[in-house]
Formats: C-alpha cells, sequence, structure tokens
C-alpha cells in the first residue's frame, strides 16, 4: 500500500531533531529507514537540497531550506511528486510558524514537538488520495521534479556504518546535477558574444602564426600556444555561463588569469588597447558568471 510513514524536521548546521510524527510500525526494513534517515539527518549540509535514498521496501526523501530540512518515509511505490509536495507543505507551515531565530537558537531536541500535530494532520491527508485531490494542485511539483529530479543516493553512496554515522564523499559538496541557473540577462547574451568573438580573434590570429611558422622558421612557436589556450579560456567562459558546474566561480577565475597570462606574453604583437579588450572581456565574463547563480526552490506552490 503507498503511504507516508514517518517524518521529521532537523536543523540542517548540526541534525538536531526539532519535531517529528509518531508512529507503531515495527517492521524492520522501516526500521533500518528511519536509522538511514536519522543518519542523514546529521549531514543534509553535505548533499543537494533535494534527494531521495532508496532502502529496501521504502524511500527517505529530503528537502532544505533555509537552514532546516525535512525528511520524510514512504512505501516505494509512493509517487515522487506527491511525496515532494507533502514535504513542501511542511517547509511552508514550518517557516510561517517559527522565525528563523527560534530554530537558530533550539538547544534541545524536540524544540518544537507541537509541530507533530501538523505534521500527522498532514500525513493522514497524504494518505487519503480522495480527500487530497481536491486540494492540491500538482502541476507546479511536476514540473519543477521534471526540470531538477531529486538527487538519487543510495545506502553504499552515503556509506552508512553502525546504523547512524555517514562517511559522506566529497562529490556531493558541490552542485546537484540538472540544476537550472538564473534566467539569462541581456549583460550576459552580450559576454557571452564578446567572449565568442575573443574566441574567433584568437583562433585566426593562431593560423597566421602557424603560417609564419611555416614561412619562416625563426618565429616563435610559443605565440602558437599563447593564442590558442587564449582561445580556449574565452570558450571554455562562456560554457561555464550557459551551465551549471561544480566550481564554476573558481574556474571562471582561472580562466580569466589564464587570458592575461596569455595576453601578457603577447605583448609584442597586440597592442595596449587590443590587449585591454581581451583582458576587459575576460574579467567582464568572469562577472557575469558569478551573478548567474543556481535557481533556489521554486515559489510556493497552489495548495
Amino acid at each position: 500500500m503507498s503511504m507516508v510513514l514517518f517524518a521529521s524536521v532537523v536543523r540542517v548546521r548540526d541534525g538536531l531533531p526539532l519535531s517529528a510524527s509518531t508512529d507503531y510500525e515495527q517492521d524492520r526494513g522501516l526500521q533500518e529507514a528511519k536509522k538511514h534517515l536519522k543518519g542523514l539527518s546529521k549531514k543534509l549540509s553535505l548533499f543537494p537540497d533535494r534527494c531521495t535514498l532508496k532502502s529496501g521496501r521504502y524511500h527517505v526523501n529530503f528537502t532544505s531550506s533555509l537552514g532546516v530540512g525535512y525528511l520524510m518515509i514512504c512505501t516505494d511505490s509512493y509517487p515522487s511528486v506527491l511525496a515532494f509536495c507533502f514535504l513542501d507543505e511542511l517547509q511552508r507551515e514550518f517557516i510561517v510558524t517559527y522565525d528563523t531565530k527560534r530554530t537558530d537558537g533550539a538547544v534541545r531536541p524536540y524544540s518544537f514537538i507541537e509541530f507533530d500535530t501538523f505534521i500527522q494532520k498532514t500525513k493522514q491527508r497524504y494518505n487519503s488520495p480522495r480527500s487530497l485531490s481536491t486540494k492540491i494542485n500538482l502541476t507546479d511539483m511536476q514540473t519543477e521534479i521534471k526540470l531538477r529530479p531529486p538527487y538519487q543516493l543510495t545506502v553504499e553512496d552515503v556509506g552508512m556504518a553502525n546504523g547512524y554515522s555517514l562517511h559522506t564523499p566529497s562529490k556531493y559538496k558541490g552542485i546537484a546535477p540538472n540544476q537550472m541557473l538564473e534566467p539569462v540577462t541581456l549583460p550576459g547574451i552580450v559576454s557571452c558574444v564578446l567572449s565568442l568573438l575573443c574566441t574567433g580573434l584568437n583562433l585566426l590570429r593562431g593560423v597566421h602564426a602557424i603560417e609564419s611558422i611555416i614561412q619562416n622558421e625563426d618565429e616563435d612557436f610559443n605565440y602558437v600556444i599563447a593564442f590558442f589556450l587564449g582561445m580556449a579560456a574565452c570558450l571554455y567562459q562562456c560554457y561555464l555561463f550557459v551551465y551549471c558546474t561544480v566550481w564554476r566561480t573558481g574556474k571562471s577565475f582561472l580562466c580569466l588569469a589564464l587570458i592575461c597570462l596569455c595576453n601578457m606574453y603577447l605583448y609584442e604583437l597586440r597592442n595596449l588597447w587590443q590587449i585591454l579588450f581581451h583582458v576587459t572581456v575576460g574579467a567582464f565574463a568572469t562577472l557575469q558568471i558569478h551573478l548567474r547563480r543556481p535557481q533556489g526552490k521554486a515559489p510556493d506552490y497552489t495548495v
């Protein structure tokens, strides 16, 4: 039977449980899933903000926002869209009920145990499809999950040990796969066009440098390398602007540094204005990459 079995709210920075539903299930598989949930709750900051962990016949789903994590266990046949709608409803109610200062200042486990009442009522609603279908609109969540599906974790991925501790691989510290970037702005489009222009100029000058070497063996082949390295750096900046990758800003600064070094080396072949143009375009592209951040959660959904 498809249903929500357990839910809890925790503080992301240290995994302190703030509230949780009560259940009386003694199923061994469910108890194992709850161990995984407790272990994950202590390491939420290392994972993307929306994940699913498969544990036998159960799924552990969680989402996090504003320093608070919302976790739930459901049967493996329970629709993913409903599961994350459930978590989203818990999140919106918790944010309305408790401010950030109270959450950050909590020192004892289950300081907001009264929130359990809302969790229980919501769980009952989501376990009754007939009454639920007239009260929520799944369209927004379906669209978001299609565009940015939950990161799929496995027990092996998170390295469960002794039921409660995690040895989390560093690969989860990056940005979640398929994460969408903020909408493109006009300055961003301009930076890409200018970077492509610089790419073309470097390619053209590099080809001419190769021709010069063929005609005159005294020419320095390092000039060719400098032109093509500058071209690659400009092209990669366009890639970083378009796609969401790990350490985007850091990579863009490395590209800018490479562009500066190449133009310094090409000082004899380019005048000051040409060098200034290439460096300025590289700096502008780096700024636009930094400003175009990964999208946060979509606006509240209609319920």
